[in-house]
């Protein structure tokens, strides 16, 4: 996945500006994130990094919450493989694109875990929360539009409890700003 759209700008020239103009705290090039001046921190610099972690953990989501519909299991299993392949398939995104960076995998690991963490797991607590509060929605089958938009409407109030959540993290130098030491 491409983390430029992390930045406000969108060319290589923008991107070679903002790291010029002493936002990162004086360190230079990618180096001191912690100094990711929070006024410069836009919601649409969250709201990206938001729906990249939102991308990851639907498809897991989905996917877990489908297979554990189709076989009829409860919904505790159920909802334990939809969170695990949410964090699964959130990490691969951001691991993917720190490998391409030419990163090692031990170092890429540690950068996905530092990036995405908090994000899927706030993510994660307000969607299968919804989904479990709703009634009806975990006895839903896939045919069912209840099982449906509770699942979407969760997605959606996740994405906007998370974005918040990552624009302080960012503004921090945590969350998805440790993606950007790596590209």
């Amino acid at each position: 996945m491409d983390h430029s759209a992390h930045h406000t700008g969108t060319g290589q020239g923008d991107h070679a500006a903002h790291h010029g103009s002493g936002v990162h705290g004086g360190h230079g090039g990618h180096g001191g994130h912690g100094g990711h001046a929070r006024e410069g921190v836009s919601w649409a610099m969250a709201a990206k990094a938001t729906l990249h972690c939102l991308t990851g953990c639907a498809i897991g989501e989905i996917l877990g919450m489908v297979i554990g519909t189709a076989l009829m299991w409860g919904n505790v299993p159920t909802m334990a493989l939809a969170v695990t392949l949410a964090f699964l398939f959130g990490y691969s995104f951001t691991l993917f694109a720190v490998l391409r960076s030419g990163l090692d995998f031990r170092s890429a690991v540690k950068v996905a875990l530092a990036a995405d963490t908090v994000s899927i797991a706030v993510m994660e607590l307000v969607d299968n929360g919804i989904v479990a509060l709703t009634p009806g929605a975990m006895d839903a089958h896939l045919s069912d539009g209840l099982f449906w938009s509770a699942l979407l409407g969760g997605f959606a109030v996740a994405f906007l409890i998370t974005t918040p959540v990552n624009k302080w993290m960012i503004g921090r130098g945590k969350g998805h700003a440790v993606v950007h030491a790596h590209h």
